[in-house]
């Protein structure tokens, strides 16, 4: 049921919200603060062995022979395993699981998981990995998605008929028409290299078998009821007997949303040894782990009339997703399936097809499969503005689809604040006064986008709930949450805590939050597609109804009044207009335990159905949509090459804002973050299959000082399908950073740049071809654009 049918958009009691909409600490800032949290590799328990992972040497190759044996004579060493002892295929997608946990019968990439051995210590374990003998039958790589794409042999993966991960092709409205008709069309090629998550926190596994044969793991995971369904299934365990628990988390951003090699290989060697089992991989064996943005290759066409009205859009994408599936078939159809707002497309077509090659995998990153085309399309649309001497914020308004429509491929918008993001950046930034004004050099950009507040399809399908909540209220006045929802820093514990509180009228110190650990909490599907303040918002919001409801009917009897008459709020219950009777709540909860028995209850949600009627049109659809627009502002080195973004305003479309510090500090997060794309960050792989640079050192990502000042504008349309109106936003903000840069470079140096990142070379090779384009044209350009 959809939340607008359950619970409305306001508070529980009338009139204002006491918690909600309120600036609140996060209940793990002061354990992370001060080294109190414990992280997957703070765990240390009593006979723990380490493990460590031998990887693949080379990108494609048959394993002739694989030897163990004068490993396993090595003194420390307890277990070796290798592909054969684990040779279940699993993934995240239950059409396409094409992964083991270490490598069985060939390799696919440098870095594939061969064998793992679990010893006394580190240093034994890594000893005992060069004792491994392999043999390799070499065969061709492919490190170029364009071969992969155009030569079927030999096959990445034997029981695919080609290297084509996944097709599609969808067409709505009159494509060729709508371009036919245009009074300008503006054709393009955009590329984005790749870039991986970058995580401060290395993933880290420790699994421990009891005495009566429960296996525990521990994982820096951000999909706990996923890894617990994949380790059953790879075991071939009874879910029951496993336990997953999610530590503390270090960062995340979709780079743990995958089931890993490591949390396998810890359970199985646990379970050979019957001891405690920790694997704890190095900076280095993340990179080549990898599941980072996928490198992309890109056509587009738009076609517009003479006042700016968009007719027609036409999109060809090539997608690198390296040696695995992982969520590649959502990548996919995300490619073209996320592009149809804020703007109203007539007519669009997308033919996007993901490919096999012999390179890392790649996965999901913080706004998943959609980043790519939305810098393809955002430097597009100022393209078109520019040949119509139309201000590029306009055309973006002129556009502007509006709230509560369907769009070209049938998904259903509800609330929008679009618009008022476009007036947000325009008026902070004073881009009207300022905009082909500043001196050269400097510039500014603008660019908008769509995102998702959670997918109404699950990814493995089921009928049941996508969020579930359990309440416990002891005596003292002390709630207790069960959620399953995983809290990756960006701060979804926190959401729980305020609608607990504000719902039964208790102070935020008076909630506890127990989440992700599938022993003691309901199922949740993860933190993906931005998913959790909105689904298990609602769920909280349903469960706390129910508990809110025995506690207000125990007291209206005792008072003698209609329950609508009892208010919790700020820890009393309280007699509303009538004749202002109240008590601390906790005598309340005290009376609806005497009355209703042991205070407990459980909330759900579910997405309504949605979607287009055809193949793929549900992946995409939303219960609401987030709205976004940036201004950035730049400076570009003329000697150097070097982009500086200075500033970028971030208006953002959220909803309701639950806890307006969390959703500022989550715009300003996602910005930095495409800041960070738009200029450094590229995952690279040379002609020989290795990762260029898999550290942090060669690997950049901005420091304090070269994050440009972050301003966030708050946006409220109050949706009706989220908790208390709310929306998504920690994925959709960091869409438009990066063309909003690239625009703004247009703006400062005149030159269009199409191929991400920005560096130095390709902005000095820009700069050198228009100085000899405006030579042969007779211009000249002096201190001015």
């Amino acid at each position: 049921m959809a939340a607008r049918d359950k619970h409305g958009s306001g508070p529980p009691h009338g009139g204002a919200f006491s918690v909600i909409g309120q600036p609140a600490r996060k209940p793990d800032g002061l354990a992370k603060a001060t080294g109190e949290a414990l992280y997957t590799d703070d765990l240390a328990l009593p006979g723990m062995l380490h493990a460590k992972t031998l990887r693949s040497t080379v990108p494609h190759a048959r394993l002739k022979r694989v030897d163990v044996s004068r490993a396993r004579a090595l003194p420390g060493v307890l277990a070796v395993i290798t592909g054969a002892d684990l040779p279940e295929k699993y993934g995240v997608i239950p059409w396409t699981q094409d992964e083991t946990a270490l490598a069985v019968d060939k390799v696919r990439f440098i870095g594939d998981p061969v064998a793992a051995v679990a010893a006394v210590d580190e240093d034994t374990a890594v000893d005992a990995l060069e004792l491994i003998e392999v043999e390799y039958e070499p065969l061709h790589a492919f490190l170029d998605p364009r071969e992969a794409l155009s030569r079927a042999e030999p096959r990445i993966h034997e029981d695919k008929k080609d290297n084509v991960t996944k097709h599609v092709r969808l067409e709505f409205g009159d494509v060729d028409g709508g371009l036919a008709k245009a009074d300008v069309v503006v054709e393009g090629e955009y590329s984005f290299q790749g870039t991986t998550h970058a995580a401060i926190e290395p993933h880290c596994a420790v699994a421990r078998v009891s005495g009566d044969g429960l296996l525990t793991v521990w994982s820096s995971t951000q999909i706990t009821h996923y890894l617990h369904r994949a380790l059953a299934k790879v075991l071939g365990l009874p879910e029951a007997r496993i336990r997953v628990v999610q530590p503390a988390l270090g960062g995340a951003f979709g780079g743990k949303s995958d089931p890993f090699s490591l949390e396998f290989c810890v359970a199985k060697l646990a379970l050979l040894t019957g001891r405690p089992v920790k694997m704890l991989w190095t900076r280095e064996e993340v990179f080549y782990s990898h599941r980072g943005r996928h490198p992309m290759q890109m056509k587009y066409r738009t076609g517009a009339t003479k006042d700016g009205k968009l007719t027609s859009v036409d999109a060809k994408i090539l997608i690198d997703g390296g040696a695995y599936t992982s969520f590649g078939l959502v990548t996919t159809y995300y490619a073209g399936q996320l592009l149809t707002g804020p703007y109203d497309f007539p007519a669009y077509r997308f033919d996007s097809t993901r490919v096999f090659t012999n390179k890392p995998p790649c996965g999901p990153k913080r706004g998943h499969g959609s980043v790519q085309p939305r810098f393809a399309f955002e430097v597009q649309l100022d393209e078109v503005a520019e040949k119509l001497a139309l201000d590029p914020i306009e055309i973006r308004r002129k556009n502007y689809q509006g709230a509560f429509t369907t769009t070209v491929n049938g998904q259903r918008i509800t609330s929008s604040g679009f618009g008022q993001c476009l007036d947000a950046v325009e008026k902070a930034s004073h881009w009207k006064a300022r905009h082909g004004r500043l001196p050269f050099g400097h510039g500014l950009g603008v660019a908008g986008s769509m995102y998702i507040s959670g997918t109404n399809y699950p990814v493995y399908p089921n009928e049941l709930p996508q969020a579930g909540i359990q309440l416990k209220v002891d005596r003292s006045g002390l709630i207790t949450v069960f959620t399953g929802g995983n809290d990756i820093g960006q701060g979804s514990n926190t959401v729980v805590r305020a609608i607990v509180a504000e719902e039964l009228g208790v102070e935020l110190d008076a909630v506890r939050v127990v989440a992700a650990d599938t022993d003691l909490c309901p199922v949740d599907l993860g933190a993906y597609s931005s998913r959790v303040t909105f689904m298990v918002g609602n769920a909280c919001i349903d469960a706390c109804r129910k508990m809110r409801a025995q506690v207000t009917q125990a007291l209206a009897e005792k008072w003698g009044v209609e329950p609508s008459r009892v208010a919790l709020v700020k820890g009393e219950a309280l007699e509303a207009g009538g004749e202002e009777r109240r008590l601390p709540v906790r005598e309340a909860f005290q009376l609806a335990e005497a009355r209703f028995d042991t205070l407990g209850a459980t909330g759900s949600y579910n997405t309504p159905k949605l979607g287009g009627d055809y193949r793929g049109g549900t992946i995409g659809a939303s219960p609401a949509y987030s709205f976004t627009a940036h201004v950035a502002e730049v400076v570009v080195d003329l000697e150097t090459g070097r982009v500086s973004p200075e500033r970028i305003w971030v208006a953002h479309d959220c909803g309701r804002a639950l806890n307006p510090v969390i959703v500022a500090g989550q715009m300003e997060g996602s910005a930095y973050m495409g800041a960070a794309e738009a200029v450094l960050e590229e995952h690279q792989i040379d002609h020989r299959g290795l990762v260029v640079g898999p550290n942090l050192l060669d690997y950049p990502i901005p420091t304090s000082l070269d994050t440009p000042e972050l301003h966030s504008l708050i946006v409220e349309s109050v949706d009706p399908e989220g908790p208390y109106g709310a929306k998504e936003a920690g994925e959709g903000p960091l869409h438009p950073a990066i063309p909003a840069i690239a625009n703004a470079v247009f703006d400062a140096v005149g030159i269009r740049l199409r191929e991400l990142p920005l560096t130095p070379a390709r902005v000095l090779k820009a700069l050198k071809e228009k100085r000899a384009r405006d030579d042969a044209a007779g211009l000249k350009v002096a201190g001015g654009k």
